[in-house]
């Protein structure tokens, strides 16, 4: 008996490698099916298997997972990744007889391909969509009615999508309307985690196109923290269409997320389109779009209420997507004081704050918007007023009003098209003339039309500035 867990695990691990190799292959080891094997054995002794190659024309997914979730075996594949007819098992016992080992576990692996096999077969009698009609039957949430309701607000919301990105709205409606398909057949019925995965293949089968077929897996993307955002873009709009209709019907029935709880898994949800809308560069406007999903639901139930709290907790999740990254959280705090609402745009700007940040006249001219921000606080014209540079009565005025209107000629254009990083560095410029501002004018003057004046040139510098982030939020060193 080997009583160390990690080192059982380890063990196993070098076997099955070192098996896999004698097979010619790699060995497809999980790490969950790694823990749960090692918990089971004591003195773990790899054994190679091999099972009939016909069972090959079985998508590899189903063999996969009923080897790995049956059987509790390791798959094994060839140099081209795909699955050959060999696999490993763990074996509790050094025994002598090794091939009866053997040929138990081949033996017991035969049923449950053929259970596979099948299913694979029964499915593929019938076009994927014919299982749509049925969906009417199964319930998405009692509230929120059924899979084929959820089905036809996807493909509303989805083709409103794909007219703003200027994707084909052919692909995108074709691919919602087959989404949710395959979760009547018998393959899904029996192996839940593979929806999507059979999606795909079941619409290959029938000769839907490509990009169609893999939005049927990748809308279920990511999976998990590691898993890759869809790669298509059919995909993508598919993966944001299901899971923001989710997320806004729960919210509008209130099951919101509480403490740990989150039984529909609305927080992976919400960082899911957020890492898709980032990642995948998609410019949309998250806030209108929570707006679109919230309007299919008025035949079920009123989400007015719901749309802001969706925002603001999508909000909280890009805090943390932004926090796992290890960006400072007084730049997300900058950015996120002016609530951008488009995703990309939002990162755009986290992206120039942080590169702001690293500027030797950061630090001067954040403490100097601060100052702006409380002395404008303090009055209720700053915005309103027109800055007269005949009313100036020093240089220090001049110089920072002329710098102030050179900059805005160069950087409103940049700012318009969201290079927010060149602009926020051409205007790390204004250091010098702003120090010197504060160093020789009294902006707080008895005068009240030269206070007002000086009060709206500085309004005027917080308005460029603003035009990225509320820098003042800025901490300093």
């Amino acid at each position: 008996m080997i009583a160390d867990f990690e080192q059982r695990s380890q063990l196993i691990r070098d076997q099955v490698v070192k098996t896999a190799k004698k097979l010619g292959g790699t060995a497809v080891i999980d790490d969950d099916l790694l823990a749960e094997v090692t918990a089971l054995n004591e003195w773990p002794v790899a054994v190679a298997g091999e099972f009939e190659k016909d069972y090959l024309d079985v998508p590899a997914e189903a063999l996969i997972k009923t080897m790995q979730d049956n059987q509790k075996y390791f798959p094994v594949v060839d140099t081209n990744n795909e699955l050959m007819s060999g696999f490993i098992t763990i074996s509790n016992i050094d025994s002598k007889s090794p091939e009866k080992v053997r040929a138990g576990n081949e033996r017991v692996i035969r049923p449950r391909l053929a259970d596979a096999k099948f299913f694979w077969e029964q499915d593929c009698r019938q076009p994927l969509e014919s299982f749509g009609p049925g969906l009417d039957k199964v319930v998405f949430q009692s509230k929120l009615g059924t899979i084929g309701d959820k089905t036809r607000r996807m493909t509303i919301l989805a083709e409103n999508i794909a007219k703003q990105l200027g994707a084909s709205v052919e692909y995108v409606r074709r691919a919602a309307e087959l989404s949710k398909c395959d979760l009547l057949t018998d393959m899904v019925g029996e192996f839940a985690a593979l929806q999507g995965v059979m999606g795909k293949r079941y619409a290959q089968v029938g000769g839907e196109a490509d990009e169609v077929a893999t939005a049927l897996d990748e809308q279920y993307m990511p999976r998990g923290a590691s898993d890759s955002t869809p790669t298509t873009t059919t995909g993508q709009i598919l993966a944001i269409s299901d899971k923001l209709d989710t997320l806004v019907g729960i919210f509008a029935i209130g099951q919101k997320p509480t403490g740990e709880k989150d039984p529909y898994a609305l927080r992976r949800a919400s960082l899911g389109i957020l890492r898709t809308l980032i990642e995948r560069e998609l410019d949309l406007d998250l806030q209108q779009l929570i707006d679109a999903s919230a309007e299919l639901y008025a035949d079920k139930v009123d989400a007015t209420a719901a749309r802001q709290e969706v925002f603001e907790f999508m909000l909280d999740r890009l805090r943390a997507y932004y926090l796992d990254r290890e960006v400072p959280i007084d730049v997300f705090d900058a950015v996120s004081a002016l609530k951008p609402s488009r995703p990309l745009d939002f990162d755009k700007r986290v992206r120039a704050v942080t590169a702001f940040r690293a500027l030797p006249e950061a630090e001067s001219l954040s403490a100097a918007n601060k100052r702006v921000g409380n002395i404008l606080k303090k009055t209720e014209t700053g915005d309103s007023l027109v800055v007269n540079a005949g009313l100036f009565e020093l240089q220090e005025e001049e110089t920072l009003y002329n710098e102030l209107e050179a900059l805005k000629r160069k950087t409103e254009p940049m700012f318009d098209s969201g290079n927010y990083e060149s602009a926020l560095c051409d205007l790390s410029a204004l250091r010098k003339p702003v120090d010197d501002f504060f160093d020789h004018v009294m902006v707080m003057t008895d005068n009240e039309v030269v206070r007002n004046n000086r009060i709206a040139l500085l309004s005027k510098m917080n308005a460029l500035f603003m035009r990225t982030a509320d820098l003042s939020r800025l901490h300093q060193s």
